[in-house]
């Protein structure tokens, strides 16, 4: 029985692993791709870089910042809509600790 309850716990980690959708979100309207990010909790946008049309880009977008892990906050980001070249968007980024206390910190005369 617990050989079942552990084969089960972990097929649903391997499923919950690839539910993540992906969305190009130059083929949506800037309001879609925020209600898709919003509606999904955390989504991956692909699309292809505006200064080298050869290379894609793609990152995770959240809705908030509970679908970042830890040691991570939620950042502004913006990616290319069909109706905008800039749509703000939520990812999450890792907190620099050092370059955070040195806004900090006061030059000493």
């Amino acid at each position: 029985m617990k050989a079942i309850l552990i084969a089960v716990s972990l097929c649903l980690i391997a499923g919950e692993a690839q539910a993540i959708s992906r969305y190009d979100p130059t083929r949506m309207s800037c309001e879609r791709v925020q209600s898709t990010v919003a509606a999904n909790g955390a989504v991956i946008l692909r699309y292809r870089s505006q200064h080298n049309r050869s290379l894609t880009l793609y990152d995770r977008y959240v809705a908030s910042g509970r679908f970042c892990n830890p040691g991570e906050v939620r950042t502004r980001a913006y990616v290319p809509s069909a109706d905008l070249n800039s749509c703000p968007v939520y990812n999450c980024k890792r907190l620099d600790l050092d370059s955070r206390h040195r806004r900090f910190v006061f030059p000493m005369n």
